[in-house]
């Protein structure tokens, strides 16, 4: 299984904003520096994370960017899904239909397979992602200098 680079940058992004100080306004801009992400990924991700809940972006003064609890406790299975979406890992349908698909086994175990690579990431939460040596890692991250 692959996850997009989409899905990999939220859930960086979900990480390094779980590990902020409460009552810390990162921005959009900080979060991308520090992350070495392009802003306008960034934004699109936050923009995601916030329509699932994850995230509250605040605007304006005394604005920024904060996960929310639910952003924190929710299962690492359950945003991947959100994120990727459940689409079969291959398709034997289409405009040129798998000559094997009447007695193929394949398309099963694969999804087995998915089945259970989402089933080991339901048993891990954002918090579990951040706890020591993760958090104080990327409480560290600071933009790259460019030379």
């Amino acid at each position: 299984m692959r996850l997009t680079k989409f899905t990999d940058l939220a859930l960086r992004v979900t990480m390094r904003l779980a590990v902020a100080e409460p009552g810390a306004s990162l921005t959009t801009k900080q979060v991308a520096e520090a992350m070495n992400i392009p802003y306008t990924h960034t934004a699109k991700a936050i923009a995601r994370l916030q329509h699932l809940g994850v995230v509250d972006a605040r605007r304006g003064r005394g604005g920024g960017l904060e996960v929310t609890s639910f952003g924190r406790t929710a299962s690492l299975g359950w945003l991947v899904r959100e994120l990727e979406g459940e689409e079969e890992v291959v398709t034997c349908e289409g405009e040129a239909p798998c000559p094997l698909r009447a007695a193929c086994r394949l398309r099963g175990a694969l999804r087995g397979a998915q089945q259970a690579f989402y089933a080991a990431l339901d048993r891990v939460t954002v918090d579990d992602l951040v706890a020591s040596p993760a958090g104080p890692v990327l409480l560290g991250l600071t933009a790259p200098v460019r030379g």
